[in-house]
């Protein structure tokens, strides 16, 4: 994956978060055990900000979820493998030694997908705080930390 210099350039400093102490989040299908466990190891290791925003409580509390700033930023891990991994003609951008999959959503927000990682972790941002590619630099520390390089076999 390479960097996206458009989207980056785009991208600028994220401001002040928004209220909010649950949010519901879907976690994704239970993923097999080793998955799994890679996915509670990183739970306990995301930052208690990201891009200025404080994490808030998910509903349905599950170790596959975190939330920060309401459902500013969302973070689903043990997520199937995304068939747009498969395209080599989508964007990326690596932070920290992890590769992330690059979509714009028909809101105006983001998805950013782990790819070369044992574990799928995506990370979806709403338009308003789609501002800074920097709030990648503080979950990748997470990943690369906890869910180790590799294929998933899910």
């Amino acid at each position: 994956m390479t960097a996206v210099p458009a989207v980056l350039a785009a991208m600028a400093l994220a401001a002040c978060s928004p209220g909010g102490s649950e949010t519901r989040v879907a976690p994704p299908p239970a993923p097999p055990a080793d998955i799994a466990g890679f996915c509670a190891a990183l739970h306990e290791e995301l930052p208690e900000k990201v891009a200025g925003l404080a994490r808030t409580t998910t509903e349905p509390q599950s170790g596959l979820t975190a939330a920060w700033g309401g459902s500013a930023i969302v973070l689903r891990c043990g997520i199937p493998k995304p068939p747009k991994m498969a395209d080599p003609d989508q964007d990326g951008v690596t932070v920290n030694d992890v590769a992330w999959l690059l979509e714009k959503l028909p809101d105006g927000g983001f998805r950013f997908t782990t790819g070369l990682r044992k574990a799928y972790t995506e990370v979806r941002v709403e338009k308003e705080h789609a501002t800074d590619a920097g709030m990648l630099v503080g979950l990748s520390t997470a990943i690369a930390a906890t869910v180790p390089e590799g294929i998933s076999s899910y």
